[in-house]
């Protein structure tokens, strides 16, 4: 088995290096995810960071990262396998009138099969991080598909037969809480909720990630960014916005946030005019205009 992170103090310590900051509850639920190879289901709004966790695992450990973003829709073509129908069409029609079980048998095999994420995740022999990214959103039947390669790791394809992990994955789910997860999925899984941080902690994270922003503009911002999260917005602002901003108060030269530079940058972290409209009232701002 790999050895993910030696201990949650590590976890903190390595993620923080690539500017991912953690609490010793979160530090715990990554290491234990890789101690005991059981799936970890990072779930909170959208925003707090829990897609960043999966590629922050990825870039310290060295490991690859895949990805099935999920979406309505999304089925088992697209997220473990499909047949590759042009090349299998052309061998069939190269093959003329030979033995039609010899052919059959053929375009059946390794040469025609086009892995997607799942597949591709269970048979790298490299360390690998598997990301599977808003698990909420894909239909029930999904949660299906994802039992057996979470149980057992591996899959079973009728023409090829059982095709187990040669290596596990690392394995994140993120979920936006927009439907309930079946119980089912949730047991294979260990469970960490994430919720947007402290302003002491948002400013650390701006610091982290924001080189050469002064302290106290981190400060600012990320005060700002609390007060814009306790109204009642259509989409409240992201940890990767307040960096954004952050970003972008350094591009513009500004060192404080005073009411002129927030009416001017707010689409940078609102992105509804009905959310700056609102912002511009409650933070006394100029009325936003079309």
């Amino acid at each position: 088995m790999t050895s993910w992170f030696a201990s949650p103090g590590e976890v903190r310590t390595r993620l923080g290096e690539v500017g991912y900051l953690t609490d010793e509850r979160a530090a715990t639920s990554v290491f234990l995810a890789g101690a005991l190879g059981k799936p970890l289901l990072a779930e909170g709004p959208a925003g707090v960071g829990k897609t960043q966790l999966a590629k922050s695992v990825a870039e310290v450990t060295g490991a690859g990262l895949i990805r099935l973003q999920c979406y309505e829709g999304l089925d088992e073509a697209r997220a473990l396998y499909e047949w590759n129908y042009k090349k299998q069409l052309l061998r069939i029609q190269a093959s003329g009138e030979q033995d039609w079980a010899r052919t059959h048998e053929d375009i059946f095999s390794e040469e025609f099969l086009l892995e997607r994420p799942l597949l591709a995740a269970l048979r790298r022999r490299e360390p690998t991080v598997l990301l599977i990214d808003e698990t909420d959103k894909a239909d029930v039947e999904v949660e299906g598909l994802l039992l057996e390669i979470l149980s057992d790791y591996q899959v079973t394809i009728p023409e090829l037969g059982t095709m187990r992990a040669v290596r596990k994955p690392y394995v994140v789910l993120t979920s936006n809480a927009t439907r309930e997860l079946s119980e089912a999925l949730k047991r294979r899984c260990l469970y960490l909720h994430l919720d947007y941080p402290t302003p002491e902690r948002e400013r650390d994270i701006v610091l982290a990630r924001v080189p050469g922003i002064e302290e106290g503009l981190a400060e600012q911002l990320a005060r700002t960014v609390a007060t814009l999260r306790g109204l009642e917005l259509k989409k409240s602002p992201s940890i990767a916005e307040t960096v954004d901003w952050a970003h972008t108060l350094i591009a513009l030269g500004r060192d404080t946030l005073d009411e002129a530079t927030v009416a001017a940058t707010l689409g940078v972290v609102l992105k509804h005019v009905s959310d700056q409209e609102r912002a511009a009232k409650e933070l006394g701002l100029p009325a936003v205009t079309g």
